[in-house]
């Protein structure tokens, strides 16, 4: 076989008789290089909002939260946390709620989520203090305000008006008891709070429509006594974080479920990932494309050397060693294609990673960031990999099978 391929690269970079079939090799490995380029850049695109996510879900998530197996509610949530808090790792351990409500302000109304916490706990686990955009952060003693200080996102800030000082009423269904249709109102427990600040945390699910409050007031809208949605956990910083997950799992037992900041945000990380895959797949369709090419060149190939192919007979050669010649031909050509596209590939995500030559939006301040993120991993580049090398094969084959067909049909 080492004579085939030798003679397969030579005929390679040998000028052609006819200038077409030249530039049609030169199509065909361009082709295939920028189709591996743009698959590689695609995919490390998209592993670089991936990274961008779980840096923004850092900022405003706890690390460990933990939720009943069950239902919404959590029933003895203060002891639950204070049980997570003996555990190996765990710094800090806090009953939290989520809850829908209704919020209104300045004759403006609009469903909110809201979020009732432990201030001291929160501004622990989280990164609020760094999101504030006015005003100021929720101070730790925002249950003794009057009325309490709470903590709006942009989103409620715009749609309601509610800026530093604004009061804010809100109103959550009974959760016991009938519809009194005389007097609607008396259906709903009513509270108020007062903005003490407004965050941002480039994030639509808390952007839009999350209000911070004491977990006391979050507690008497709903009617919840020691009850709470979650208890949000902060783990000690350079302690393994699925160890601690595990041991917190284990420590409280069946009845709860147990998730880090990626299943916290699951839907998000799969949707990414589905994107990621789903433009891969379209990108590979496009290689497979390319890979025509190559076999529209192994064609005009084999018929330029149909008298050299004759030769080779003579001389004794079998149709499948002739036949060699151009599946090696055809893999050289897919091989160089795609070594060169990685190499193009790669080397666009450095610069992109290093200098963010291609941008999002400019200067605006309301993107996240300016440039499209980049991170390139190596296991991506397998993936690559075994498809430019099977297109390779199966090209190579069909070459080889169509070179001995024309040797038959040349002796005939």
């Amino acid at each position: 076989m080492r004579l085939e391929a030798g003679i397969a690269w030579r005929y390679l970079w040998k000028k052609k008789s006819h200038g077409a079939v030249s530039a049609i090799a030169v199509v065909s490995v361009v082709g295939v290089a920028v189709a591996t380029a743009a698959l590689i850049c695609v995919l490390s695109v998209f592993n670089g909002f991936h990274d961008l996510l779980v840096e923004q879900n850092d900022l405003i998530l706890p690390d460990v939260e933990v939720f009943p197996a069950k239902g919404k509610v959590v029933a003895e949530a203060d002891s639950l946390a204070r049980k997570i808090a003996t555990v190996e790792g765990v710094e800090v351990a806090a009953p939290a709620i989520a809850e829908q409500a209704l919020a209104i302000c300045r004759q403006r109304e609009m469903p909110i989520m809201l979020r009732g916490v432990e201030p001291r706990a929160f501004r622990s686990y989280t990164a609020i203090d760094s999101l504030i955009v006015s005003g100021n952060t929720l101070p730790w003693s925002a249950i003794d305000y009057d009325p309490p200080a709470g903590l709006v996102s942009v989103g409620v800030a715009s749609r309601l008006q509610a800026f530093g000082q604004d009061a804010i009423f809100l109103f959550a269904p009974r959760r016991e008891g009938r519809i009194n249709l005389a007097n609607p109102a008396a259906s709903f427990y009513t509270d108020s709070l007062q903005v003490c600040g407004v965050f941002e945390s480039l994030q639509t699910d808390f952007d839009a429509s999350t209000i911070y409050v004491p977990i006391e007031v979050a507690r008497g809208l709903l009617d919840y006594d020691t009850q709470a949605t979650s208890v949000a956990v902060r783990v000690a910083t350079d302690t393994d974080l699925a160890e601690v997950t595990r041991r917190i799992a284990a420590t409280i037992g069946e009845g709860y479920v147990v998730k880090d900041r990626m299943r916290q945000q699951e839907v998000s990380f799969r949707m990414v990932q589905i994107e990621k895959w789903v433009t891969g797949i379209l990108l590979l369709f496009i290689l497979v494309i390319a890979s025509f090419n190559i076999i529209s060149t192994m064609t005009m190939f084999v018929l330029e050397k149909r008298r050299q192919m004759l030769t080779f007979r003579a001389l004794g050669m079998e149709r499948g060693g002739i036949g060699a010649i151009f599946g090696w031909e055809s893999l050289y050509i897919t091989l160089i294609g795609g070594v060169g596209g990685a190499l193009l590939g790669i080397g666009l995500c450095v610069l992109q990673s290093r200098y963010g030559l291609l941008r999002l939006a400019g200067e605006s301040d309301s993107m996240v960031v300016e440039a499209y993120p980049v991170h390139f991993l190596w296991s991506d580049l397998w993936l690559v990999a075994i498809p430019v090398v099977v297109i390779g094969a199966l090209t190579a084959w069909i070459a080889a099978a169509f070179a001995r067909s024309r040797i038959v049909e040349t002796r005939q």
